[in-house]
């Protein structure tokens, strides 16, 4: 692998021994050069070790000594990264890496500088969950787009693609699940060319490990507006 990879792979792991492995051996299946630049979040159930067991040129791994948060973990993950452009996975089994080609091509193409990953554009098969969860994710995003004035239709995808250099122009503050409307917020005032593909997804239940409740979409909201108003 060179010193400067295509592609960066950011992923933050928060006790998710489960499926880390499988995930990262999918990532590392993808025909692209990357490197992957894993954020342990002071998990404590393993998925620390496994990340140090992983460990190899091109899987790079940082920890945290105390439990920080999504956002955090993106932050210390993007202040790492060494590729031409950054992409963020998360380390359970809800998106497929198999679909980097997809993400990164209206960067490639020099069309954007900012890819979203949508769940709502029917690009492949979705596991049917729960309803409110559907209601609340496009509330979130129906509210960020007329504070930032954008059109998209997945504000909160995990499956958020960068042209390193424009990610580099960025300063994130949020610690937890707030980097979502952050991040979208901060990429509009910057006034990147934005793109959205379809994508397939694994959703997962609560009983499968799933985090996010309904706390954190109404510290989304707060978020939302804050970042509308100030940086």
């Amino acid at each position: 692998m060179s010193d400067r990879p295509l592609l960066s792979v950011v992923i933050p792991v928060y006790n998710e021994a489960r499926t880390l492995e499988t995930v990262i051996g999918k990532v590392r299946a993808v025909p692209i050069e990357k490197e992957i630049v894993a954020v342990d979040d002071c998990s404590s159930d393993g998925s620390r070790e496994i990340l140090d067991r992983l460990r190899a040129p091109d899987l790079r791994v940082f920890h945290h000594d105390r439990n920080r948060g999504k956002g955090a973990a993106l932050r210390t993950g993007f202040s790492e990264v060494r590729g031409e452009i950054t992409l963020v996975q998360d380390a359970d089994l809800e998106y497929d890496p198999a679909e980097y080609p997809r993400l990164i091509a209206p960067i490639l193409e020099n069309r954007a500088d900012v890819v979203y990953g949508s769940r709502f554009l029917g690009g492949g098969p979705h596991r049917v969950l729960l309803f409110h969860h559907y209601v609340a994710n496009k509330f979130l995003t129906f509210l960020s787009n007329v504070l930032t004035n954008l059109n998209l239709t997945d504000m909160e995808t995990c499956y958020k693609v960068f042209r390193t250099e424009s990610l580099r122009k960025l300063t994130l503050r949020c610690e937890r699940f707030g980097i979502e409307p952050e991040i979208t917020a901060k990429v509009a005032r910057k006034r990147f060319r934005i793109y959205e593909v379809p994508i397939s997804y694994h959703g997962r239940d609560y009983s499968e490990g799933k985090k996010i409740g309904w706390k954190d979409a109404i510290s989304a909201l707060y978020w939302i507006v804050r970042f509308r108003f100030l940086d």
